[in-house]
C-alpha cells in the first residue's frame, strides 16, 4: 500500500467524524433558538399549547373573542375576522366594533359562532400565529382546527361578571400571558372588581322595605326577543341589590327565560326596564310595541306611572361587560337616587367604555337606538322605530 493511500486510510474516518462534529455544532444553535422561539401556555380547557415566544398576528374565533382582545389593547394584532364583523346592520351594540372600523376591512376566515373555515384561515396573509377561540364547544372543534391548520389554538371560557367571574378573570389572565399583555389584564380585572364593589357598597344596607320590585324585558338571546324575554340572574340587578321579580327562587342564576305575562301582571313591578335590542324586531313586534299596545302591559303600575326605562343592549355577540356595568349605574340611580347622588349614568358609561375600549361611545351607540337609553320611554301608541330595508336583525 502506498504512503498516500495509508495516510488517506488513516485520516478518512477522522474526516467523517470531523464532518459529523461540525454538523452537530451547527445544529445546536438552531435547536436552542427554536426552543427560545416557543413557549407553552395552559388554556381554559386544560390543554398545554405551544405558541410563539412573540406573537404579532392572531385571529379571534367565537362570540366575544375580539371584545376580550380589545380590552387588552391587542386589536392591532388581528389579521382576519369572522363574518359577523362584516355585516351591515341598522343597530350595533358592540363598543369594541364601533371603535375598530378596521375590522370591517379585514378578510373573513369563517362564520360567526366559531364556525371556522381552515382553508380560509390558511389563505390569510399574513398567516396568524395563534387562533384565540372562545366557547370551545361551539363551532369547529379547537383540537381538530389546530391539527388541520397547524396553527396553535388557545381556548378561552368566556365567563361573565356573575356568577362565573372567576372564569372570565382566568381567561383574561391566559390571554394576557399569551399576548404579552399581563399588566393590562390585571388592570382590567381590577377595574371590574372596583366597579362592582362600588355598586354593591352603595346599596348593601338597604332595608327590605326600601327595595323596589323591578323587571327587565326584551333581553336578547341568540337574536332579539319581546318583552317577556328576561334574565332571572340579571347582573345589574344583583350588583345594586334590586328585587328582580323574575329571579329564580331556587337560587339558580339562569341566563335566560320567557316570563309569563300573567306573572308580570301578578307581581306588578314598580319599575320596568327594556333592553333596547328588542328594537331589531319587526314594526308590529318587539318589547316596545308590546308595552304600547298590549292591554296586559298597559295595566302595569310601572307603565301607568311612566316608570319604564330604556337600557343599553348588552347581550350582543355574547355579553358586553362594559354595558352591563353602565346599565347597573343607571339602574342604581333610578331605583335609589339618594345612594347615587353624585352619579351621572351617561358619564359613568363613557368612563367605562374609555377604559375598556379607549373611546367614549355612549352617544354613538345611543344614537343607533333612537336615543332611548337611560331615558323614560314614551309609550303613547304610534309608529315604532323602523328597520331599514334589507337590513336583518343581528343574531347574537
Amino acid at each position: 500500500m502506498s504512503t498516500d493511500k495509508i495516510i488517506k486510510f488513516i485520516f478518512s474516518p477522522l474526516k467523517g467524524m470531523t464532518i459529523l462534529l461540525v454538523s452537530m455544532v451547527l445544529l445546536l444553535p438552531n435547536q436552542t433558538l427554536s426552543a427560545q422561539e416557543t413557549r407553552s401556555i395552559r388554556d381554559s380547557i386544560g390543554r398545554t399549547v405551544t405558541i410563539p415566544a412573540t406573537i404579532k398576528q392572531i385571529i379571534c374565533s367565537g362570540p366575544g373573542a375580539l371584545r376580550l382582545v380589545t380590552y387588552l389593547k391587542a386589536q392591532d394584532l388581528v389579521v382576519g375576522v369572522d363574518d359577523i364583523e362584516k355585516r351591515k346592520t341598522q343597530f350595533d351594540a358592540r363598543p369594541y366594533a364601533l371603535v375598530n372600523p378596521r375590522f370591517k376591512t379585514l378578510p373573513v376566515f369563517g362564520g360567526f359562532r366559531g364556525n371556522d373555515n381552515p382553508e380560509k384561515i390558511l389563505g390569510l396573509h399574513p398567516l396568524p400565529q395563534v387562533i384565540i377561540k372562545t366557547f370551545p364547544t361551539m363551532g369547529y372543534d379547537p383540537v381538530k382546527l389546530e391539527k388541520k391548520t397547524d396553527i396553535p389554538v388557545i381556548t378561552l371560557e368566556y365567563g361573565d361578571l356573575f356568577p362565573n367571574r372567576k372564569k372570565l378573570y382566568a381567561s383574561l389572565t391566559i390571554l394576557g400571558k399569551a399576548l404579552a399583555r399581563e399588566d393590562r389584564a390585571r388592570l382590567v380585572i381590577d377595574f371590574f372588581e372596583t366597579q362592582i364593589a362600588d355598586l354593591e357598597n352603595r346599596t348593601q344596607n338597604l332595608a327590605q322595605g326600601q327595595k323596589k320590585n323591578c323587571f327587565v324585558g326584551g333581553i336578547a338571546f341568540k337574536g332579539p326577543h319581546g318583552f317577556q324575554s328576561t334574565e332571572p340572574g340579571y347582573p345589574p340587578f344583583i350588583f345594586v341589590n334590586a328585587r328582580n321579580i323574575a329571579r329564580d327562587i331556587r337560587g339558580k342564576n339562569l341566563r335566560h327565560s320567557i316570563f309569563s305575562k300573567e306573572k308580570i301582571l301578578m307581581e306588578n313591578p314598580e319599575i320596568l326596564f327594556l333592553d333596547l335590542s328588542t328594537l331589531q324586531m319587526e314594526d308590529d313586534q318587539g318589547g316596545l310595541h308590546e308595552l304600547k299596545n298590549d292591554p296586559v302591559y298597559k295595566g302595569l303600575s310601572g307603565v301607568i306611572n311612566g316608570k319604564v326605562y330604556g337600557l343599553l343592549p348588552y347581550n350582543w355577540y355574547t355579553q358586553n361587560f362594559g354595558s352591563i356595568l353602565a346599565n347597573a349605574w343607571f339602574i342604581g340611580k333610578t331605583l335609589y337616587p339618594d345612594r347615587f347622588k353624585n352619579i351621572i349614568p351617561e358619564q359613568e358609561a363613557d368612563k367605562i367604555y374609555s377604559f375598556l375600549v379607549a373611546a367614549p361611545v355612549f352617544d354613538q351607540m345611543n344614537t343607533l337606538f333612537k336615543n332611548m337609553a337611560f331615558q323614560p320611554l314614551n309609550l303613547k301608541p304610534g309608529l315604532e322605530p323602523k328597520l331599514k330595508p334589507n337590513l336583518k336583525p343581528n343574531l347574537k
